[in-house]
């Protein structure tokens, strides 16, 4: 196994370690978000006055709180004071509806629920759905409502002094992150105070070299997995500063904030890099100071990563991770950029590519990825029969497909359940999509299989147009031809329907699920 170069305590609290490396940077700038901005010295009182203030209010050490809010400044201050106090934040997402928030308060039995003003109504009617009564605490305004309290009122008590932070050890519960697929209910994915330093010293330092001097913007929520790194795990880290943002990610919020801010590393995802480059608000390349971009969730297409930097001059650093290894750990890398690949294993991780029974598959064939690092989650809460399945031994059964080529470039194919057998062969619906959005009149596609009257699985496309352009015959015709004179015959999609829109997720992930549930 690849051995990590840095040097992890048994005894560790990340959240004592953070603000331990920004003791020498108290007046500099952490976090801008929407209403103003707050130093490193700011936040170092706040974390410990926030800890002082969970403990005096009855939440003891391992005790859940269950944290639904917006990207503003409160938020890191609630992660982090509840790490330092040694409770453990349950960070959902704030898209979901309240029997979501219902099932996430009993499954986790959160004392408290933390949340933005905005969602008040929402939680408010999860709570009317369960028998679970956690105490609510609003950041912002209760307007003195009966039986709520302010997160105010917690930041006024005395700072906790650093020899109070929990002497928590480094494989502790620290956090919990939501995992769900396309069906089930969703899995808490508990993680520790170690995990959230690997993945800094792995990837975050060596591969994207982020540094005290960068400003850095996520269009990724502090709730996913892949924010968190990008918002808090990396930038304070190493002392950079931090642009939250906490209205939806659209190509005009992002835009704004790329030219007023000039941050210095972007991290988006596909989806919103194909919606940002269709803009006619697009900036130019001077009005912006990017260095490097990430991207993560799906594969970036090898056309969409290219347009880009042919346009900002700035590399996309296409990769991928997952919530239960906690961030990236296959990736491309500055002056190494292949599009159309997820890059190389992060130095720290191993990668195998295995077939159904386990072994390995040779170059160039498709294969179950599997990974070993020491980010991995440490189990699904109360979910003992899918721990088994996905965490075996050291490794994690990721459930995407992949081919290596021969420079050791991992390619996505797509996950278990979207692969398609086509005349007997296995048919990567990522595969036709890179190549059907190369078409100048496609915007965004997504493959999906289809059963014909004999009962054999065929191709179908639902393909989103570009602006100004409109479905026809002849343009159905034209698509299928030009698959097929970049791809084997049998991969042609038979069937393509123009639609206004994809399905997609919170975090921009196309639902092909919900594609073929429209193929009856």
């Amino acid at each position: 196994m690849s051995q990590p170069a840095a040097v992890l305590p048994q005894r560790f609290n990340f959240a004592r370690h953070l603000l331990e490396l920004n003791t020498e940077r108290a007046a500099k700038t952490a976090y801008i978000d929407d209403h103003g901005r707050m130093s490193y010295g700011e936040l170092e009182q706040r974390v410990r006055r926030f800890a002082a203030g969970l403990l005096a209010s009855g939440i003891r050490r391992e005790e859940r709180i269950l944290v639904v809010m917006h990207d503003t400044n409160d938020l890191p201050v609630v992660f982090l004071g509840a790490l330092f106090a040694g409770a453990v934040p349950v960070l959902v997402n704030t898209l979901l509806h309240a029997e979501d928030y219902a099932y996430m308060i009993e499954h986790s039995g959160a004392k408290a629920v933390f949340l933005s003003q905005p969602l008040l109504s929402c939680i408010k009617e999860a709570l009317r759905k369960t028998d679970a009564r956690p105490e609510l605490v609003v950041s912002g305004s209760t307007l003195g409502e009966q039986g709520l309290f302010d997160m105010a009122d917690l930041l006024a008590a005395e700072p906790l002094a650093m020899t109070a932070c929990a002497n928590t050890h480094a494989d502790d519960f620290a956090f919990w992150l939501y995992s769900s697929g396309s069906t089930g209910r969703p899995k808490g994915t508990v993680h520790s105070h170690g995990n959230l330093f690997w993945t800094a010293e792995l990837y975050a330092k060596p591969v994207l070299g982020i540094g005290s001097d960068d400003t850095v913007f996520s269009a990724a929520k502090l709730f996913f997995a892949y924010g968190l790194g990008n918002n808090l795990t990396f930038p304070l880290s190493v002392g950079a500063t931090v642009i939250l943002m906490a209205e939806r990610p659209t190509p005009q919020a992002v835009f704004k904030r790329l030219v007023e801010y000039k941050p210095t590393i972007f991290y988006g995802v596909p989806t919103l890099y194909v919606a940002m480059l269709a803009s006619e608000e697009l900036p130019r390349k001077e009005d912006v100071a990017l260095r490097i971009c990430t991207s993560a969730g799906e594969a970036l297409p090898r056309e969409v990563g290219e347009r880009f930097r042919k346009h900002f001059g700035c590399d996309i650093l296409d990769g991928l991770g997952s919530t239960e290894m906690l961030h990236i750990f296959i990736s491309n890398r500055a002056g190494s950029v292949r599009y159309g690949s997820s890059g190389q294993p992060v130095p720290g991780y191993d990668i195998e590519l295995r077939d159904d029974r386990g072994q390995p598959v040779a170059p160039g064939e498709i294969g179950d990825l599997y990974i070993r690092g020491p980010s991995a989650a440490l189990m699904y809460w109360c979910n003992r029969e899918k721990t088994r399945s996905t965490f075996i031994g050291e490794w994690l059964k990721s459930g995407d497909k992949y081919t290596m080529d021969a420079d050791g470039y991992y390619v996505y194919s797509g996950r278990s359940d979207d692969m398609l057998k086509v005349s007997g062969q296995y048919v990567s619906p990522i595969e036709i999509e890179n190549v059907l959005i190369e078409h100048p009149s496609v915007l965004e596609c997504a493959v999906v299989g289809k059963t014909d009257a004999e009962g054999l699985i065929k191709t179908a496309a639902y393909v989103v147009l570009v602006k100004g352009q409109s479905g026809s015959p002849q343009l159905v015709d034209d698509l299928k031809a030009f698959v097929k004179g970049k791809l084997a015959p049998h991969k042609y999609p038979r069937d393509i329907e123009f639609v206004p829109e994809l399905p997609k997720t919170a975090t921009g992930k196309i639902q092909r699920f919900k594609l073929r549930a429209l193929q009856g």
